[in-house]
């Protein structure tokens, strides 16, 4: 009896090394980051250079999900691949000269990926504030979850850096939108609407000011300081709502 109590504690102790434990987590969750394209925001400074290294800082930090980027920039035949606005029509739906706008070619880049998260990461201008901003689209079906990760994401960033926590915003808050989302008739950012973009859960981050946050925006270890830290908020809300 004893000798068997013995081979039995062995094989549960063998057991439980070689046995895998089964994953609570989806597999295979495609995370799209897009960074502004904007050039022509604020005085020798360039959103888009800002924006994408700091996505760029996020996707190099482990773990390493399956990640892409959507980026317009220097990209050829589009119209407003490097400049305008995500709440402009001109700039986001319009097709000039038989070209789609830099916006319209990122969120088909996107939707092709068939992203379950899409982040957005821009910087703001004229706010006079040294502050992080987070916005959703009003109306959306997941509203609140979207809400949740964009708070989780700013106040991170705004956890390690001097960047003020100045909350979540719904698109339609802004004023100054010609853009409308076609289900609730109300301003919206195109890049997070729901009729445009596929993902499940879409927000945009407005990282600092040109002007207020200049130095830490064009500083390349507050860049990095930033990435890190909306990659370590995302992982865990990820880990939380059992996403991997």
């Amino acid at each position: 009896m004893k000798r068997l109590f013995v081979l039995s504690l062995a094989s549960l102790v063998l057991t439980s090394f070689t046995t895998p434990k089964p994953s609570i987590f989806k597999p295979n969750t495609v995370v799209v980051w897009q960074p502004s394209h904007q050039t022509d925001t604020g005085k020798d400074f360039s959103e888009a250079e800002t924006c994408n290294a700091i996505v760029e800082a996020a996707m190099a930090t482990k773990p390493r999900l399956r990640e892409h980027k959507v980026w317009s920039l220097n990209q050829p035949n589009l119209h407003h691949a490097n400049v305008g606005s995500n709440t402009i029509i001109e700039h986001t739906t319009a097709v000039i000269d038989g070209k789609l706008s830099g916006y319209a070619w990122e969120m088909q880049e996107s939707n092709k990926l068939k992203p379950e998260v899409f982040i957005a990461v821009h910087n703001n201008g004229g706010s006079k504030r040294n502050a992080i901003w987070g916005y959703i689209h009003e109306g959306d079906q997941y509203e609140a979850e979207n809400r949740e990760l964009a708070a989780r994401l700013i106040a991170a960033v705004s956890a390690v850096t001097d960047l003020e926590n100045r909350g979540v915003l719904l698109d339609s808050s802004t004023g100054r939108n010609d853009y409308t989302c076609k289900n609730t008739g109300k301003k919206a950012f195109y890049s997070i609407d729901e009729n445009i973009n596929t993902a499940k859960y879409r927000v945009l981050l407005e990282v600092g000011d040109n002007g207020p946050s200049r130095e830490l925006l064009i500083s390349k270890e507050g860049r990095k300081k930033i990435g890190v830290a909306l990659k370590n908020a995302l992982q865990q809300w990820m880990l939380e709502k059992k996403l991997r």
